[in-house]
C-alpha cells in the first residue's frame, strides 16, 4: 500500500526541511512525497533540491493553496493521499505505519487523528490541542471538523466525490472533510494519538481577518452542500475551538 504525501510551500525555507526530514523518517516506507511549490524565490528550491526522499517536484504558479493541493493529488499514485504542509511535522516516526494498519482493513476510507498548534520558534511548546473524537453524524453541524492535516483518504474517492473546492480560500478542507464524512458518509478511523505538530500562523488563523472569512465560508460551504445550520453557526463554531487553548496531552 502506497501512501501518498502532499507538501503545499511557497517561500518555505525556514521550515520545509524538518517537513521533508519528518517524512524521511517514518518507519513505514512505501511512500510517495510529492511538493507543490507555487514558485519560491527564497532557497526552498535549494533545499528540496538537496533531498532524496521527494519523489516529485512541481514548481509552477498557481490558484492559491488549495489549488496547489488539487494538483499534488492529482499527480498521486499512492493508495492514500495525506496533506502535510510546510510549517507542519509530523509527531514522531510511527505516524504513516500506524495509517498503514488502519487502512488494512479494507473497509475503512478516511483515518484521522490528533493534531498539537505549537510555537514557531520552540516546537516543544504546545498552544493549542486539537483532540479530535470519532465521527458522528451531525458534528459538523456543531462546528466539528477532524485536524485536516490528520486526515487520510483513498485517492480514488477524490475522483469520486470531488477535490478541493477553490471557491473556497481558507476553509475548502472543512468543505471536503465535510462533504467526505458528513453528506457522502464515508467509513472513517479515528486515531487518539498526536499525529502532527502545527506551527502557530496558518493562513486560516494568522489574523482576526481571516478568522471571520473562514467562519463566513464554512457557514456558505454548509449551504451548498444542502446542510441545515442555523445563522449563528460561525459562533458556534467558534466557541467549540475554545477548549483547544487549555486542553492539554
Amino acid at each position: 500500500m502506497k501512501i501518498s504525501i502532499i507538501t503545499v510551500c511557497f517561500n518555505a525555507a525556514e521550515t520545509i526541511r524538518s517537513t521533508i526530514d519528518s517524512i524521511a523518517s517514518q518507519i513505514y516506507h512505501n511512500i510517495e512525497h510529492i511538493i507543490v511549490d507555487g514558485g519560491s524565490q527564497d532557497g526552498t528550491r535549494v533545499i528540496i533540491a538537496s533531498s532524496n526522499s521527494v519523489s516529485k517536484y512541481i514548481f509552477e504558479p498557481d490558484d492559491g493553496i488549495y489549488d496547489a493541493m488539487n494538483k499534488g493529488i492529482k499527480a498521486a499514485t499512492g493508495d492514500i493521499v495525506g496533506i502535510l504542509n510546510a510549517d507542519d511535522f509530523y509527531e514522531n516516526e510511527n505516524v504513516l505505519s500506524d495509517v498503514a494498519a488502519a487502512f488494512s482493513d479494507p473497509l475503512t476510507d478516511v483515518v484521522y487523528g490528533d493534531l498539537v498548534y505549537v510555537d514557531k520558534e520552540n516546537t516543544d511548546k504546545i498552544i493549542r490541542y486539537w483532540k479530535s473524537r470519532c465521527f458522528v453524524p451531525g458534528l459538523f453541524q456543531r462546528g466539528w471538523m477532524p485536524a485536516h492535516p490528520t486526515f487520510f483518504v483513498r485517492k480514488h474517492y477524490f475522483d469520486e466525490l470531488g477535490y478541493y473546492d477553490t471557491e473556497y480560500k481558507i476553509q475548502s478542507d472543512f468543505e471536503l472533510t465535510m462533504r467526505f464524512l458528513e453528506i457522502h458518509r464515508l467509513n472513517s478511523v479515528y486515531l487518539p494519538n498526536i499525529m502532527i505538530k502545527m506551527r502557530m500562523g496558518g493562513v486560516s488563523n494568522n489574523s482576526i481577518s481571516n478568522i471571520i472569512k473562514g467562519n463566513i465560508e464554512s457557514y456558505k460551504a454548509c449551504k451548498k452542500n444542502n446542510l441545515n445550520v442555523p445563522i449563528y453557526f460561525h459562533l458556534i463554531k467558534i466557541l467549540s475551538r475554545i477548549p483547544q487553548f487549555w486542553r492539554r496531552p
